[in-house]
């Protein structure tokens, strides 16, 4: 996990859930229907950890949701657990990087990535501490145990991990739960009569019919003991800056996060977008999934009709997340055809949230032109994307981004597009509504460290 090679691709993060039945139910089946419903943060391994009243059951592997878990890993009993869908940020998945993380009678599962993660290894390291993986959970867990106060343990967290993080912990019947002061990486929570929940989306709230309540706030910390909330307290000064790319690309249309409907939005992305970028065309064509919302927006506005002009096969996954060009190439072919009635003779507004390289942008327009598309106006929700991410996903070095390489008549061209707008910066805050992080666009990071980070970054570039 160092800086110098995290940046290679683009990911969206992982997806966490913890549950605490008030009741004494079980949680294993309510964590597995979490899971599945949170399965677009992470498709390369998940994981789950349950208290049973003893000790800490942990049940994890490599792969999708359904296809790691048996039936008796449903069985566990235990009122209180929690879990995981990871994305690696790098090189190939193993086991012992497989959320939940475990130390002594802790376990956590961990969303967001520690900007001073070689910092913080270099000093346990120097204290005789052995990693065993490479994950930003494993010196939580740590820190954790080490303090046993776990209120000071969190406000140290909080104060000393440079980054972001959401985290839910199990401290054996105890659960944790706390997000970085700036609430970078959603948090959401629910209770109903039986459940109390936790979870970075609210679709895992509504797989399993527990209504969503609010947001775990930055810098605030929540306890579950007994069944019930025993301690909410703000520790440290909040400073909100949510990332952008969970309405833009990340997260499910269906969810609410920092209070806010995905889904209205998007919408409101495609309404701005039509408003700075109007083109006469014949029909509005989103690249699905991410950009239907916008989509219907930019229709609605326009008038113009829209429809599904590529169809995507559901059984390929998410082709930011291929871990070489020539994959993601390969995947767009795979995961996409045009639809010829939609399709031919027509001029297009193609909607699509960003562009990060702009090579898998292409091939679509190339897809869509060798269908008999007449034109193709590529219109885009997130402005160009200039620098990399330090707090959570994994956007590639200034060289590796077409926006820092091309003007965007340059990009206009590489694609292959008729015309090519991208929203504003002030079009994707007014559209979204809340405070954002936007370092990826405007270099403008929020905290200190990481600002020396992209200094180094780009002194090393240059």
């Amino acid at each position: 996990m160092t800086v110098q090679i995290l940046y290679s691709e683009k990911r969206e993060e992982c997806g966490i859930i913890g549950i605490y039945s008030k009741t004494g139910k079980d949680v294993a089946p309510l964590l597995y229907r979490a899971l599945i419903a949170l399965q677009h943060r992470g498709q390369d391994a998940a994981g789950f950890a349950i208290y049973d009243g003893k000790e800490i059951q942990v049940r994890r592997g490599i792969g999708l949701v359904d296809q790691i878990f048996k039936p008796e890993d449903l069985d566990i009993a235990g009122s209180v657990g929690i879990g995981h869908t990871r994305y690696p940020t790098i090189g190939n998945c193993r086991m012992c990087d497989v959320q939940p993380s475990t130390y002594k009678k802790i376990a956590t599962a961990h969303n967001g990535h520690l900007a001073n993660y070689d910092e913080l290894k270099g000093n346990l390291e120097a204290n005789g501490y052995t990693f065993v993986s490479t994950v930003d959970s494993e010196p939580m867990a740590y820190a954790l145990h080490k303090e046993k106060n776990t209120e000071k343990a969190v406000k140290n967290i909080m104060n000393e991990f440079e980054g972001s993080f959401s985290d839910v912990v199990l401290i054996e019947n105890r659960m944790i739960v706390f997000r970085d002061k700036h609430a970078i990486r959603p948090l959401v929570w629910g209770e109903n009569e039986d459940f109390i929940c936790f979870a970075s989306e609210t679709v895992a709230l509504d797989i399993n019919s527990i209504p969503y309540k609010g947001d775990v706030a930055g810098g605030e910390m929540i306890e579950i003991e007994n069944g019930k909330i025993t301690k909410r307290k703000q520790l440290v000064e909040t400073v909100p800056k949510h990332c952008m790319f969970e309405y833009v690309y990340f997260s499910r249309p269906d969810s609410y996060i920092n209070g806010k409907s995905v889904h209205d939005a998007r919408i409101m992305l495609g309404e701005i977008l039509a408003e700075e970028s109007p083109v006469k065309a014949d029909v509005v064509v989103p690249v699905p999934d991410t950009s239907r919302s916008a989509a219907s927006g930019y229709a609605r506005k326009t008038g113009m009709p829209y429809d599904e002009g590529l169809i995507k096969n559901r059984y390929i996954g998410r082709t930011f997340i291929m871990s070489t060009q020539s994959k993601r190439v390969d995947a767009v072919k795979l995961k996409l055809n045009a639809l010829k009635p939609v399709i031919e003779g027509k001029s297009i507004v193609l909607i699509d949230d960003s562009i990060v390289r702009g090579t898998t942008l292409k091939e679509i327009v190339g897809l869509l032109k060798n269908a008999g598309a007449k034109e193709i106006h590529v219109r885009i929700t997130c402005p160009p994307i200039r620098a990399p991410c330090f707090y959570g996903v994994d956007i590639p070095t200034y060289k590796e981004l077409v926006a820092n390489n091309l003007d965007v008549e340059g990009i206009r061209k590489s694609i292959g597009a008729d015309s090519l707008y991208y929203i504003s910066l002030d079009g994707l805050k007014n559209s979204i509504g809340v405070p954002l992080c936007t370092g990826c666009i405007n270099g403008e990071y929020h905290t200190d460290y990481v600002k020396r980070l992209a200094e180094k970054e780009r002194e090393k570039e240059a």
